[in-house]
């Protein structure tokens, strides 16, 4: 049985097609991902499906969707959000469907009755897999946008906020990611040599700039539309940068640059360091389980910056389906759901 399990995000659109057994064992699993900014492509969603699916399409027994997609400005609600996304979801696939939700996989008919349960849960589909690692442990996924900070003991999520907003205000969900984070978001001053500089609140350059300067990620990384629809070379990040003191590279050097990024790297982690002290605090546990595109580069420092033990997800799963988590464990929750109800 071929489940294709989807994570809608506002950016990117992920998929993980695993191929099950009929013991239910994993044979194989194909992952990959689309950048589909559906604050203006949401209309392109349905083709998005087909061509990440491909020559598998006809393949696929069941598909299973996770989203966060729904809060983007695109829709006046998140409820217009949700029933959007169901909606193409229908139109593409005549298949079994289950949607996740703050309570599991759920059929559309029970979406229809409370579409706000499936508004940015995929976190659920993730702690699944972290859960395999360890029953008792921190999960920390870190994707190109967010990052979310996910308590499990006895080998179940035990979140204490159930919706954005409520763990926005618990230190479950940091808005800082790998990639699409406006650099103004995470300083307020940044240093060259040894003086300090205020920061424009300009979307001139964001995270994926730094992370390219300083090596921590590679150019085909950079999956997202650069701030100024430039290039994605280190120049061209260097140039962005720049601007975040209203400068330019007349003004301003690689040593300059380099001492700017690596200060707001180092900033950046620890923001989700303080989000993840005080879940551990709260939840009394210390080992953590990193994943999403940056497990290492900010996962693993945050964990390392509070003297904790971290794992990367890795150890289970390739890197690569580590960058599409959420869509590996909106999979495996729809393997178990139709067991249960088909």
């Amino acid at each position: 049985m071929k489940i294709a399990g989807f994570d809608i995000g506002g950016a990117n659109t992920d998929v993980a097609i695993i191929d099950f057994n009929n013991s239910g064992e994993i044979n194989n699993i194909e992952v990959d991902f689309k950048y589909l900014p559906m604050w203006i492509k949401n209309n392109e969603l349905d083709n998005a499906f087909k061509s990440l699916l491909g020559s598998s399409l006809s393949e696929i027994d069941a598909v299973g969707i996770s989203m966060t997609a729904e809060l983007v400005d695109a829709y006046e609600t998140k409820k217009d959000g949700v029933l959007d996304v169901a909606s193409k979801v229908l139109d593409v696939f005549n298949v079994p469907l289950g949607f996740v939700s703050i309570n599991g996989i759920i059929d559309y008919p029970e979406l229809l009755k409370n579409p706000g349960s499936v508004a940015a849960a995929n976190w659920i589909a993730t702690s699944k897999i972290a859960s395999k690692i360890s029953d008792e442990c921190i999960m920390i996924d870190i994707g190109s946008t967010t990052t979310d900070i996910i308590p499990i003991k006895r080998g179940k999520e035990c979140a204490k906020g159930r919706s954005d907003l409520e763990r926005l205000a618990t230190g479950e969900l940091v808005y800082t990611g790998t990639l699409r984070t406006n650099l103004a978001a995470i300083v307020n001053k940044v240093p060259i040599h040894d003086q300090w500089f205020r920061v424009s609140s300009e979307l001139f350059s964001i995270t994926a700039d730094i992370h390219t300067v300083l090596g921590n990620i590679k150019m085909e990384d950079y999956s997202c539309d650069t701030p100024d629809s430039a290039g994605k070379s280190k120049s061209e990040c260097m140039r962005r940068i720049s601007r975040l003191v209203c400068g330019d590279l007349d003004l301003l050097n690689f040593t300059d640059i380099k001492q700017i990024s690596a200060h707001i790297y180092q900033e950046q982690i620890k923001q989700i360091s303080e989000a993840l002290a005080e879940v551990s605090k709260r939840e009394n546990i210390s080992k953590i389980v990193t994943t999403g595109l940056g497990m290492e580069i900010l996962g693993k420092k945050s964990a390392k910056f509070l003297n904790m033990d971290s794992v990367g997800m890795d150890t289970i799963l390739t890197k690569g389906e580590c960058v599409v988590a959420p869509a590996v464990g909106t999979a495996l929750l729809m393997e178990d759901f139709i067991k249960t109800n088909f």
